[in-house]
């Protein structure tokens, strides 16, 4: 029996990619905000106990409102954050008591991760201490220098674009955040931080359609990824 499964959502960020006066994770999807989409889905999971919600201090009020309009009962804290996304996720996870084994750590504008990703996610990283969703980078990638010479191609089949949800046992993970926050080091994500102080972490491959919607490229497809998500749900 696995010990109790907090999640951190992560929706602290003001988009200045999208381009828009609204922050990305309200803009409308399906006649719902983004943040919604994605609440919902966490909500929906037996496996998670309770969810922290980080957002800005100035959106903690429509959040909370929020929570009661779409019946997010699972959704037990709305915090603000802090600058940075490592703030943000750090205060999430002070919230958790000693009573909970496990978290999970995603971001507000990856409304398309599926149940059985997560769970596999979850699965790993009860086998392992930690796992992230991840899918393999089908590009090809090149290391440039500061003036844009080609250094290197790293071999592709060992390159993975990495994704959310990033799972670790409570414990480890805060450990991470209380080490870099001493140290003064910032880092991209959660398995970086995981990674400094020694822990090793599993990919798990997730889906290209889990995509983190950042720019106004992506949502004509995160509209067309919506239309196909019910479609499959009404088969």
């Amino acid at each position: 029996m696995m010990g109790k499964l907090g999640v951190v959502i992560v929706a602290a960020g003001k988009g200045s990619r999208m381009r828009t006066a609204e922050s990305k994770q309200y803009l409308p999807l399906g006649g719902k905000p983004i943040l919604v989409h994605t609440l919902e889905t966490w909500n929906r999971l037996e496996e998670v106990d309770s969810i922290v919600l980080v957002v800005g201090e100035n959106d903690l009020s429509r959040c909370q409102a929020y929570i009661e309009q779409y019946g997010l009962v699972k959704v037990r804290q709305v915090i603000m954050g802090g600058e940075e996304r490592q703030a943000s996720v750090h205060a999430g996870l002070r919230t958790f008591s000693e009573d909970y084994e496990w978290v999970m750590v995603h971001d507000g504008v990856r409304p398309f991760v599926r149940p059985e990703q997560v769970r596999a996610c979850l699965r790993q990283a009860m086998e392992s201490g930690g796992a992230v969703l991840a899918v393999p980078v089908k590009d090809t990638i090149k290391v440039a220098d500061s003036d844009g010479w080609i250094q290197s191609t790293p071999d592709r089949r060992s390159l993975w674009a990495i994704q959310t949800p990033q799972a670790f046992r409570l414990s480890s993970l805060k450990q991470a955040y209380e080490q870099a926050e001493k140290e003064g080091f910032l880092g991209t994500d959660d398995a970086m931080l995981a990674e400094r102080i020694g822990l090793k972490v599993r990919v798990v491959e997730g889906s290209y359609e889990n995509i983190k919607i950042t720019t106004p490229e992506d949502l004509p497809w995160a509209e067309d990824l919506m239309r196909r998500s019910r479609e499959r749900d009404n088969r």
